[in-house]
C-alpha cells in the first residue's frame, strides 16, 4: 500500500494531435460495413483480433478509458502512435472529446482486448483533414488495446475468494490489521506486493493511513479471509497516480504501529494517473487497542473442582501457540514436559498469565491474546510484530505458591526452639547436612513446604546460604533468623 493522496476528478486534457490519434467507436460489438456497391465506408469497421476470456465490464458512453494505439493510413504509413510518446491516452468516451470514429470504435471493448478500427473520412477529419498531418478525405486505421476503464459512478467492488468457516470477529474502523496483498492494474500489470517485503503490511483501518478504497474494502473481513478488492482511481491515487511527476514523495509508504513508525520502499512499478487498482488481500489477524484476552473453555474435568488457579500459584501446563491464520509457532509437547510458571511473577506474557487464572486441573482453554498483552509491536524470536496469538492450554497441576521472597513456609507456627531442633548433635552449630535433614523432615511431616518449581536441594542450599551470615559453612544461634523477623526489623529501621 501507499499513503493516500487527495482524489482528483478533473479529466486529462489532450493536445489536438493526441485527440486526433484517439479514434473510433462502434455501437456495441457490431461490425461496421462498406456500402453494398463497394463504395465509401458508412461506419467504422471493427476487427476484434484479440478478445480476452474474461470480460467483467465493457466500455460504455461516459466511461473513462486508458488505451494505447497506432494510427496509420491505408498504405501503412504511420501518422501517430501513443507508444512513441510512451503515454497512454486517458479520456472520457462518448462526450465529443474524440473523433466520432474513435468514440464508436471503443464502445463495448474489454480490458486487454485488441481491435483494428477503420475510420471513414466523415467520422474522422473529413474533407478538410488536419494541416500537416491528415490529408483531406483520409481513411484512418487504428490498432487499439484497452488497458483500463472506469466511471465516476463506480464504487469499491469486493469479492470474497475464501472465507474461513469460523469468524470470531470482523474488521471494523479503528482496528489494527496485519495482511498480505498483491496489487495489480486492471490489465494485470503488477505494481506492488507485500510478499516481497518479508512481512505483512500492518496498519490501522479508518484512520487515514490507507487509500479510501482500501479502508472500505477491508471492513467486515475475518481473520484468514481472502478478498479481491477493485478500487476506482478517485478512491485510490486519482489523476496523478503514485510515483509519477508532481507526487511529492519518492516511492515510499508509511506503516504505523502504536508506538513506532517505519517506511518501506515500493518495489513495484509506478501507478499511472487515473488507474483502477486491484488488490488480492489475505488478512492474517487484527486487533483493537481496547481488546482484552478472550477466554473460551474447551473442556473441564468431570470431577468437582474445589480450587482454581490464582495469582501466586505454581502451575504446570501444556500449550500450543499459533497465529490466527493457523501458523504454528510453539508447543510444549516439543519439550516432552509441561511448561512451569508462577502466576503473577512476570515469567510469562501478561495475556497468558491472565488466561491461566481461574482454571481447574485438567481444564482446557483457548486464549486469544492481543499483541499489547503479548509481544507488542516488536514481536519476539519467532513471533511477528503486532501479532495476535492463539493459545490452547491444558492445566496439568497446581500448587499454592509462596509469598514473594520466601523459599519455605510453615503451615502453622514454627517450632518454639527452632535452633535446638535444627542442631541435631547438640554441638551449638548447624552444618549443611543437619540443616537439610531438618527442612526435609518438616516437608515430609506436612509441617511446611518449599518454594515450588525449583529443585528442592537447590532451594535448601539457598536457604542455608541466607542463614550462614559469615559464610563459614555453619549456622550459629546468633545467625539464625526467620524472614518474617527480618522483615519486621527492616520496617522498624525504616520508621
Amino acid at each position: 500500500m501507499f499513503p493516500a493522496g487527495p482524489p482528483s476528478h478533473s479529466l486529462l486534457r489532450l493536445p489536438l494531435l493526441q485527440l486526433l490519434l484517439l479514434v473510433v467507436q462502434a455501437v456495441g460489438r457490431g461490425l461496421g460495413r462498406a456500402s453494398p456497391a463497394g463504395g465509401p465506408l458508412e461506419d467504422v469497421v471493427i476487427e476484434r483480433y484479440h478478445i480476452p476470456r474474461a470480460c467483467p465490464r465493457e466500455v460504455q458512453m461516459g466511461d473513462f478509458v486508458r488505451y494505447h494505439y497506432n494510427g496509420t493510413f491505408e498504405d501503412g504509413k504511420k501518422f501517430d502512435s501513443s507508444y512513441d510518446r510512451n503515454t497512454l491516452v486517458a479520456i472520457v468516451v462518448g462526450v465529443g472529446r474524440l473523433i466520432t470514429g474513435m468514440d464508436r470504435g471503443l464502445m463495448g471493448m474489454c480490458v486487454n482486448e485488441r481491435r483494428r478500427l477503420i475510420v471513414p473520412p466523415h467520422l474522422g477529419y473529413g474533407s478538410i483533414g488536419l494541416a500537416g498531418l491528415i490529408p483531406p478525405d483520409a481513411t484512418l486505421y487504428f490498432d487499439v488495446v484497452l488497458l483500463d476503464v472506469w466511471n465516476k459512478e463506480d464504487t469499491v467492488q469486493v469479492s470474497t475468494l475464501l472465507r474461513p468457516p469460523h469468524c470470531p470477529r470482523m474488521v471494523q474502523d479503528g482496528d489494527f490489521v496485519r495482511y498480505h496483498y498483491n496489487g495489480t492494474l486492471l490489465d494485470g500489470t503488477s505494481f506492488d506486493t507485500s510478499y516481497s517485503k518479508g512481512g505483512t503490511y500492518d496498519t490501522y483501518v479508518g484512520s487515514g493511513w490507507l487509500i479510501k478504497g482500501m479502508d472500505q474494502g477491508l471492513l467486515g473481513m475475518c481473520p484468514g479471509e481472502r478478498r479481491k478488492i477493485i478500487i476506482p482511481p478517485f478512491l485510490a491515487y486519482g489523476e496523478k497516480g503514485y510515483g509519477e511527476g508532481g507526487q511529492g514523495h519518492k516511492g515510499k509508504f508509511r506503516r504505523r504501529g502504536k508506538n513506532q513508525a517505519s517506511t518501506y520502499s515500493c518495489s513495484g512499478d509506478k501507478i499511472p494517473g487515473s488507474a483502477v487498482l486491484i488488490f488480492n488481500v489475505h488478512v492474517i489477524d487484527f486487533h483493537n487497542p481496547a481488546d482484552v484476552v478472550e477466554i473460551r473453555t474447551l473442556s473441564r474435568p468431570s470431577e468437582t473442582c474445589n480450587e482454581t488457579t490464582k495469582l501466586g500459584d505454581f502451575v504446570r501446563y501444556h500449550y500450543n501457540c499459533s497465529l490466527l491464520d493457523g501458523t504454528q509457532l510453539f508447543t510444549s509437547h516439543d519439550y516432552g514436559a509441561p511448561q512451569e510458571a508462577t502466576l503473577g511473577a512476570n515469567k510469562v506474557i501478561e495475556g497468558l498469565d491472565t488466561g491461566l487464572q481461574g482454571m481447574c486441573v485438567g481444564e482446557r482453554r483457548q486464549l486469544i491474546v492481543p499483541p499489547h498483552l503479548a509481544h507488542g509491536e516488536s514481536g519476539a524470536r519467532g513471533v511477528p510484530g503486532s501479532a495476535v496469538l492463539l493459545f490452547e492450554v491444558e492445566l496439568v497441576s497446581r500448587e499454592d505458591g509462596l509469598p514473594t521472597g520466601y523459599l519455605f513456609v510453615w503451615h502453622k507456627d514454627p517450632p518454639a526452639n527452632l535452633f535446638e531442633d535444627m542442631d541435631l548433635n547438640k554441638d551449638g552449630e548447624v552444618p549443611p547436612e543437619e540443616f537439610s535433614t531438618f527442612i526435609k523432615a518438616q516437608v515430609s511431616e506436612g509441617k511446611g513446604r518449599l518454594m515450588p518449581g525449583q529443585d528442592p536441594e537447590k532451594t535448601i542450599g539457598d536457604m542455608f546460604q541466607n542463614q550462614d551470615r559469615n559464610q563459614d559453612g555453619k549456622i550459629t544461634v546468633d545467625e539464625l533468623k526467620l524472614k518474617s523477623d527480618e522483615d519486621e526489623e527492616r520496617v522498624h529501621e525504616e520508621l
